[in-house]
C-alpha cells in the first residue's frame, strides 16, 4: 500500500492494523518474521498457494530469490510434522543446499542423500539430488513415509536431453497427496508446463515473474573500457518489457503513424553507436590489410620474419587496443569498482591459464588481513588432504592464487578445492573467479560483475554459439542482492563480434522449456512391477513430453480442419456439369507427371549421349559444332577418355585453341572427316595452327563434296540407354492424352477455370495429407517407444506373458535396481558372468566401463587389460553389447553406448593402492575428474552389492571394490562434489 499510514482515515488504519494482525498469524506470517528482508510480491503469493495447500511453479531470474519459496516449503512440513525433499540437479547445490539448512534448523534435522553420501537419511528435512528421489520412488523406500513437500529446483533441467526424464519421472510418481514446489529460470512456456502440472499434481499456481531485485546493466569490454551495448542506458527490466511488447511494434507503428513514441522497442534495444562505430573500422581495417597494394607482399615480409599473422600493421583494431588481457581486464574492473567479479571462459584450462597469467602479471586483489583469513580456511581445509597428493592435486599453485584473490572453479577441480573456492567467494575474500559455465548451474555465488571472454562454447561435438537462455543464466550471476545496487554483464570485444548480435542475445532471457523424456529400460521395468503393461502404457501418456506432442497435435488438427473447409470450397468451384471433373483432374496430373519424368529421361539420355561421343573422338577427328560460340568445324587434338565430363582439346576453323564440353553442345557431335595431325605439331606456333586449319578446311570440302561416309553409322537414341520403362512411359502418354481429349469436361468452355480451382485443391490436399501424418507420428509417441522397450526386455527373458499381462521375472528383478545410461547392458553382463571371476580391483576396473565416458570419442578396439581375468570379463561385456546393438536396432530403439575402457588402467592402479600422482600419470584425467568418476563407480558398485537374487560372494566383492577405491581424496571429498 503506497499511502502512508498518516494520510489514511481511522477506518482504513484500523483495516490496515487488523490484515497485519491476521498475517501474523499464518504460518507465512510467522515465517516472513524471521527473515531479514520483505518478501518480493512473487514470493508472497507463491508462499500464499502453498499455505492453502496447492502446488507452485515459480519462474523467475537468477537471483530473484526463488529458493525463499523451497524454504518456506520446508518450515511448513516441520510445523506439520511431515517430512520434506529439498532436491537439486548437481552435488555441489544440494552439499550448498544442506549447509543452510542445517545452519537454519539444526544438524539434527536435516540431512543429505547424493547417491555416494548419506548424511542422517531419515531426518525430516533431506537435500539430495534427484536422481536418489527418483532411486527412491521405483524401490518403494520406507523413508517416503511421512512426506509432505517436494522442491524441486533448477527444475529446468528437465530439458537437459541426458538426465532431463528423471524430474518428470519424479513429477509424475509423486504420491498425489505430496506438494510440489518446482522452481525454474523464467522460461517462454511456463503456462503450459504449468498447466502439465496441473494436470498430473493437482492444482498447480504458476507465478512468473521477470523482475530482477538489483538491475542488470550490459557492457562491452573494449581494451579497457566498458562501452555501454544499447544507445539509452537500459536495465533488464527495460529489456523485459521491450521483449513482451516487441511483437507488437508492427502493429503499433500501423494504427500511429506520424505519431512520435518514446517508447519505441527498437530505439530502446539499438546498439551503441560507437560498438557500431568500432566493428566497422575493424571490418575496414581488415579489408585493407587483405585487399591494399602491397598487402601480399607485406604478408610475405611478416611471414619471413616471424611476424604473428594479424599482429602487423594491418591489424588496425588490434593496433588500437580493441582487446585486453585477461589481468588487464580484471584490473581495469577493479578500477571501477566492480568486482567481485566471475570470469567465464569455456575451457577448463582456460580458466587455469587465467589464474595463472594474473599471478605472473604480479596482480594481487587481497589486503595482508584478508591473505591471513584465505590462509588459515585453506589449512583448515588441506589438513587431512595426503601430503604425497599435494604436487599432483597442483595444490601450491592454487593456493597462491587464492592468496591474491584468485581462483578457478571448473568440474576438474578436487571438490574440496571448489568448495573452498565458493566459500572464499560468498566471503568477499576472492574477487575474481574464472570459471566454466557449470558455476552458473544453480551454485549461490553471485558477484557484482560477470564478464565473458566469448560467446561461443564446444558442447562435445562442435563449437556453437552459447543461445539466450545460457546467456541470460550466465549473466544472472551479476548483482547481489542486500549488496549491490547494480549488477554489471561485460562480453569482451574480439574480432568478429556482432554487436548486433549480442543486443538479440541480451534483450531475449526467456527460452522454451523442452521435454527431454523417452522410457528407458530400469524406468519400464520399474513401472511395469508396480502397475501392470496397461497401466503403465497410460502413465506414460501423462508425461510433458507426450503432453507437448499432443498441444501441438491440437494445433495441427485445427489446421487440418481449416484446410478441409477450404478443400470443400475448393471441390464446389471445380464442379462441372459435364462430367467428374475430378477425374479429369487426375488424367491431367498423371499426364504431366509422365510429361516430367520424359522429358528429365530424354535430357538425360541426350547428356549421356553427348557425353559418350565426346569421349569417344580420337585425335585427327573433324567435328562441326552446329552454333554457340564455337560454332564452325574443329578439329581435335587431344582427346579425353578417361574424365568424368571429357573436354577434348580442339583447334577451330579460325586458327583458336578450345576445350569442348557438354554445355558446349545442343546435341552428339559426330566426326564428318578425318586429317593427319603431323608428328611435329606445335599448337604453340601459329604457323602450325594455320597449316592444320587449312587441311581441316580441305578435308571438310572434300567431305561435302562425297557427302556422307556410309562406313560410318551415325549412332541414334536408340544406341543409348534410357531408363528401364522408359517406352512404357512414352506409351502411357499416348494413351493419357487420347483419355484427356475423350473426356467430357474436355469440351467445358469453362475447362480452364476449373482447372486452376482443381491445382488448388490438389495442392491444399497433399499438404493437408502431410499435416495428417505429422498427427499420426506424434500420437501416443512414448507409449509407442515403451512398447519396443518392453520387446527388448522380453526378448532378454526380463518380463513374460502371465494372465492377460506381463510380469517381471527374476532376471527382471535385478534390472530394477540398477540405474544409468547402460542399465540393461550392466544386467545382460551380471547374467552373463562378467563379474564371477574378478577380484574386487578388476570388479572396479569393470564397473568402470559401464560408467565412464571420454570427454570425446575415440573409437577403437579395447586396450590392453590389466589382467588376464579382467581381459575375459571384458570380452564377455563387448559380445552382450554388439548382441544389445543388433536387438535395438532391430526394434528402432536409441542404440547403449559402447563400454568406454578409459578409465580401467587409473582405476585398477587406484584400487591397488597406487599414490595419486602414479594413478594419473599418463592420462588426460584431473584429479576432480578423477574423483567424480570414482563416486560413480562406488554408486554403481553399490547398487550391485543390492541387486537381489545375486550371490553373496559377488555381494562380498562389489562391497570390497567399494573399499578399495574409497580412500585418500575420494573419501576425504566424501561429502563434496
Amino acid at each position: 500500500m503506497s499511502t502512508a499510514p498518516e494520510n489514511l482515515t481511522p477506518a482504513e488504519r484500523f483495516a490496515l492494523d487488523a490484515e497485519r494482525r491476521a498475517f501474523a498469524k499464518t504460518e507465512l506470517g510467522a515465517f516472513s518474521a524471521e527473515l531479514p528482508f520483505p518478501l518480493d510480491p512473487f514470493q508472497r503469493e507463491a508462499c500464499r498457494a502453498l499455505e492453502a495447500g496447492r502446488g507452485v511453479l515459480v519462474a523467475a531470474p537468477t537471483g530473484a530469490g526463488k529458493t525463499v519459496v523451497g524454504e518456506f516449503a520446508v518450515h511448513l512440513a516441520l510445523r506439520k510434522g511431515l517430512k520434506a525433499f529439498y532436491t537439486t540437479p548437481i552435488k555441489a547445490l544440494s552439499n550448498q543446499k544442506y549447509s543452510e539448512l542445517a545452519e537454519a534448523y539444526g544438524q539434527d534435522r536435516v540431512g543429505l542423500l547424493t547417491g555416494d553420501v548419506t548424511v542422517n537419511g531419515e531426518a525430516p528435512v533431506v537435500v539430495m539430488t534427484t536422481e536418489v528421489l527418483r532411486n527412491m520412488l521405483y524401490a518403494g523406500s520406507s523413508t517416503l513415509a511421512g512426506l509432505g513437500y517436494v522442491v524441486m529446483d533448477e527444475v529446468h533441467y528437465l530439458a537437459d536431453r541426458f538426465r532431463g526424464a528423471v524430474w518428470e519421472e519424479v513429477i509424475i510418481h509423486l504420491p498425489r497427496d505430496v506438494r510440489l514446489v518446482s522452481l525454474s529460470a523464467t522460461v517462454s512456456n511456463a503456462e503450459e508446463f504449468g498447466a502439465w502440472l496441473d494436470t498430473v499434481r493437482g492444482e498447480t499456481d504458476i507465478i512468473v515473474s521477470e523482475h530482477r531485485p538489483v538491475p542488470l546493466w550490459q557492457h562491452v569490454m573494449v581494451g579497457r573500457r566498458l562501452v555501454d551495448l544499447f544507445a539509452t542506458r537500459q536495465s533488464f527490466e527495460d529489456l523485459a518489457d521491450v521483449h513482451d511488447h516487441v511483437g507488437d511494434a508492427a502493429e503499433a507503428e500501423e494504427s500511429a503513424v506520424g505519431t512520435a513514441s518514446s517508447e519505441d522497442p527498437r530505439e530502446l534495444t539499438a546498439v551503441n553507436p560507437e560498438l557500431a562505430e568500432i566493428a566497422r573500422r575493424e571490418v575496414h581495417a581488415q579489408h585493407r590489410a587483405r585487399f591494399s597494394h602491397g598487402g601480399r607482399a607485406n604478408r610475405r615480409d611478416e611471414r619471413q620474419r616471424g611476424v604473428k599473422a594479424g599482429a602487423g600493421r594491418g591489424s588496425g583494431t588490434q593496433a588500437a587496443g580493441t582487446r585486453a588481457s585477461r589481468p588487464q581486464m580484471i584490473q581495469s574492473l577493479e578500477r571501477q569498482g566492480l568486482l567481485p567479479a566471475i570470469d567465464f571462459i569455456f575451457s577448463r584450462a582456460g580458466c587455469d591459464a587465467a589464474v595463472q597469467q594474473c599471478v605472473d602479471a604480479g596482480l594481487d586483489l587481497t589486503s595482508p588481513d584478508e591473505r591471513a583469513e584465505i590462509s588459515a580456511v585453506i589449512e583448515e581445509a588441506a589438513k587431512d588432504l595426503p601430503p604425497a597428493d599435494l604436487g599432483v592435486l597442483n595444490f601450491w599453485s592454487w593456493r597462491e592464487g587464492l592468496l591474491r584473490g584468485l581462483a578457478a572453479h571448473h568440474a576438474g577441480l578436487l571438490p574440496t578445492f571448489k568448495e573452498v573456492v565458493e566459500k572464499l567467494f560468498a566471503a568477499g575474500l576472492v574477487k575474481a573467479v574464472f570459471a566454466t559455465e557449470t558455476l552458473a548451474l544453480g551454485i549461490n555465488m553471485p558477484a557484482r560483475s560477470v564478464l565473458i571472454e566469448k560467446l561461443e562454447k564446444f558442447n562435445g561435438e562442435a563449437h556453437v554459439d552459447i543461445t539466450a537462455g545460457e546467456y541470460t543464466q550466465l549473466t544472472g550471476r551479476a548483482g547481489r542482492r542486500g549488496i549491490d545496487v547494480e549488477g554489471h554483464a561485460v562480453v569482451q570485444w574480439r574480432p568478429g563480434l556482432d554487436p548486433a548480435a549480442l543486443a538479440g542475445l541480451a534483450s531475449r532471457r526467456t527460452y522454451p522449456l523442452n521435454s527431454s523424456f523417452r522410457p528407458t529400460y530400469n524406468m519400464s521395468i520399474n513401472l511395469v512391477a508396480q502397475f501392470g503393461r496397461k497401466r503403465t502404457r497410460e502413465i506414460l501418456e501423462s508425461s510433458f513430453a507426450q503432453f507437448q506432442a499432443d498441444r501441438s497435435v491440437v494445433g495441427l488438427a485445427r489446421q487440418v480442419r481449416e484446410r478441409e473447409e477450404s478443400l470443400a470450397g475448393y471441390e464446389k468451384a471445380m464442379t462441372c456439369h459435364l462430367g467428374d471433373f475430378r477425374e479429369y483432374q487426375r488424367i491431367r496430373e498423371e499426364l504431366a507427371a509422365a510429361e516430367k519424368y520424359a522429358s528429365r529421361e530424354a535430357g538425360r539420355a541426350r547428356r549421356n549421349m553427348v557425353v559418350d561421343s565426346l569421349a569417344r573422338l580420337q585425335p585427327g577427328d573433324v567435328v562441326e559444332i552446329a552454333d554457340g560460340r564455337l560454332g564452325g568445324s574443329a578439329v581435335v587434338l587431344s582427346s579425353d577418355t578417361n574424365a568424368r565430363e571429357p573436354r577434348p582439346h580442339v583447334l577451330t576453323f579460325d586458327h583458336n585453341l578450345r576445350r569442348i564440353g557438354f554445355q558446349d553442345l545442343t546435341g552428339p557431335v559426330e566426326p564428318i572427316a578425318r586429317v593427319r595431325i603431323p608428328k611435329h605439331f606445335d599448337p604453340k606456333r601459329p604457323k602450325d595452327r594455320r597449316d592444320l586449319a587449312a587441311s581441316m578446311r580441305h578435308a571438310v570440302d572434300r567431305s561435302r563434296l562425297e557427302g556422307p561416309d556410309s562406313s560410318r553409322k551415325r549412332r541414334s537414341r536408340r544406341d543409348f540407354a534410357f531408363a528401364e520403362g522408359y517406352e512404357d512411359t512414352e506409351r502411357r502418354i499416348v494413351e493419357l492424352r487420347r483419355q484427356l481429349r475423350a473426356h467430357p469436361c474436355h469440351g467445358c468452355a469453362e475447362r480452364e477455370d476449373h482447372a486452376r480451382w482443381a491445382d488448388r485443391w490438389t495442392k491444399l490436399r497433399r499438404e493437408t495429407d502431410r499435416l495428417g501424418e505429422q498427427i499420426r507420428g506424434r500420437t501416443n509417441t512414448i507409449a509407442k517407444t515403451f512398447d519396443r522397450v518392453c520387446d527388448v526386455l522380453e526378448s532378454y527373458g526380463c518380463l513374460e506373458q502371465a494372465d492377460g499381462d506381463v510380469r517381471v521375472t527374476d532376471e527382471g528383478q535385478k534390472l530394477r535396481r540398477i540405474y544409468g545410461d547402460k542399465d540393461l547392458l550392466t544386467a545382460l553382463a551380471l547374467r552373463a558372468g562378467a563379474f564371477d571371476d574378478v577380484d574386487e580391483a578388476e570388479m572396479a576396473a569393470l564397473a568402470s566401463t559401464l560408467v565412464y565416458h571420454a570427454k570425446r570419442d575415440e573409437p577403437g578396439l579395447p586396450p590392453k587389460m590389466p589382467s588376464v581375468s579382467l581381459d575375459v570379463a571384458v570380452d564377455m561385456l563387448v559380445r552382450e553389447w554388439s548382441r544389445l546393438e543388433d536387438v535395438e536396432e532391430q526394434h528402432r530403439l536409441p542404440r547403449t553406448a559402447e563400454p568406454d575402457f578409459g578409465l580401467v588402467w587409473p582405476l585398477y592402479k587406484w584400487a591397488r593402492g597406487r599414490d595419486l600422482q602414479n594413478v594419473l600419470s599418463g592420462t588426460e584425467l584431473a584429479a576432480g575428474d578423477f574423483v567424480r568418476w570414482v563416486k560413480q563407480v562406488v554408486d554403481l558398485l553399490d547398487q550391485l552389492a543390492e541387486v537381489p537374487g545375486i550371490e553373496p560372494r559377488l555381494r562380498r566383492l562389489a562391497r570390497a571394490a567399494i573399499d578399495s577405491i574409497k580412500r585418500g581424496v575420494v573419501a576425504y571429498s566424501g561429502v563434496s562434489d
